[in-house]
């Protein structure tokens, strides 16, 4: 027997996420590491766990044994339930047969029965690779407050940006009279977020016949919403201003590491009333030699740093040794640097060793032609040799060997 649930979320997990290069060739999107301590899908589950949403299902599909392993059974995020929780939902065969997630519309349509268990007045559709804090809650009472069938969460963006983003044009009252995709002269600033609120009964509706609809790419930006507008349906934007990322790509990833160095922005990690949680490994302090010279940074737990750290993001278990240089860069777990050694705005994945006398990415001001100047990224488990060099965006997915010479 399943209890009613007035709101459950359903967070959509299983993109491929293949801007982020290598990084992204063993790991789903939102498994891929974040800000020292943390994995990028855990600010949306503590969204959710701080709203006093208590269950969740995370769809997955591409590369799911990493993220499948660190949700586990939902601990740390307090969903680890009996009356709901966290249920990870992959792709599964039918008796009439089963497809991979063919889009997010398809991939909320293959768990109907899962969400009809709970009979939910509202469904929360989220994405599990952005970062940001919101209270879900506000918005499901703004959806309530509107009597509206549809409520989609949109941020203010430059007006110059506003191409780059799925546009809400809206009357006084926040309802919506159209949805543009990335449109090329955009009428507002207001930009989708990707976060949704349906009435579970609406939205099932549209799903079936979405499904039965051969020409549709299941897909609630392209399908679900252009429809229920054309529908004439109760939709409404529900204002935020808080910070928020999407770190699809390389730039934007290395960006909001950077950005947790900034005090003067929004996202504020030590906030004890809105906790990010995460599954941490137990690590002892790290510990920072004599000789070192460290600023301006995040450093995790069992790092031991002998050299010169700046700007940078360092999670658990990172050595530096003696004379090597790292400077705006994110250097995920277990990464070693050997003495002499120098990283530059680079992004290096997990276990990635980096061997004497090595030069990794450069500062955009060293760069020959600045317009092809871009972040380096070393894939997990490399090796970078003796003196071995690694241009500014460089996209590493194997081996580096050595070289004779020092440069």
């Amino acid at each position: 027997m399943f209890h009613k649930k007035d709101c459950l979320a359903m967070l959509l997990a299983g993109g491929q996420g293949s801007r982020l290069g290598v990084l992204t060739r063993k790991n789903a999107k939102p498994a891929v590491p974040f800000g020292g301590k943390y994995r990028i899908i855990d600010f949306t589950l503590s969204n959710c766990v701080n709203s006093g949403i208590d269950t969740v299902g995370v769809l997955t599909q591409y590369q799911p044994l990493e993220l499948n392993s660190y949700i586990g059974n939902g601990q740390p995020w307090d969903l680890d339930r009996l009356d709901g929780g966290v249920h990870i939902l992959p792709p599964y065969q039918r008796s009439a047969g089963a497809d991979w997630y063919k889009g997010t519309a398809n991939a909320i349509y293959q768990n109907i029965d899962f969400i009809d268990r709970y009979h939910p007045d509202d469904v929360l559709i989220l994405s599990g690779d952005h970062i940001y804090k919101m209270d879900y809650s506000k918005m499901v009472e703004f959806h309530h407050r509107k009597g509206a069938d549809c409520t989609i969460a949109v941020l203010e963006v430059e007006l110059g940006e506003a191409h780059r983003f799925g546009i809400m044009n809206t009357r006084e009252d926040d309802s919506i009279y159209e949805f543009e995709e990335k449109p090329a002269h955009p009428k507002s600033t207001k930009a989708s977020m990707g976060v949704y609120v349906f009435r579970w009964e609406v939205l099932r509706r549209y799903l079936i016949e979405d499904e039965a609809d051969s020409a549709s790419s299941n897909d609630f930006g392209k399908n679900i919403i252009p429809k229920m507008l054309q529908d004439g349906r109760a939709m409404f934007a529900f204002p935020f201003s808080g910070y928020w990322k999407d770190v699809g790509t390389i730039e934007s990833l290395w960006d909001a590491n950077m950005d947790l160095l900034n005090p003067s922005l929004k996202l504020d990690l030590a906030d004890p009333n809105w906790r990010i949680y995460s599954r941490s490994p137990l690590e002892p302090p790290h510990y920072i030699g004599e000789q070192a010279d460290v600023h301006d940074c995040i450093i995790g737990g069992g790092c031991e740093i002998n050299g010169a750290v700046n700007f940078s993001v360092l999670f658990d278990d990172v050595k530096v040794g003696d004379g090597a240089t790292v400077e705006y860069s994110i250097l995920m777990p277990g990464v070693q640097i050997a003495p002499g050694a120098v990283v530059r705005y680079a992004i290096l994945g997990e276990g990635v060793q980096v061997h004497a006398g090595a030069h990794i990415g450069s500062a955009p001001t060293d760069a020959a032609v600045p317009a092809q100047w871009g972040v380096a990224v070393v894939g997990d488990n490399l090796s970078i040799g003796d003196n071995a060099v690694v241009p500014a965006a460089a996209m590493i997915g194997a081996d580096v060997p050595e070289r004779a010479q020092a440069i």
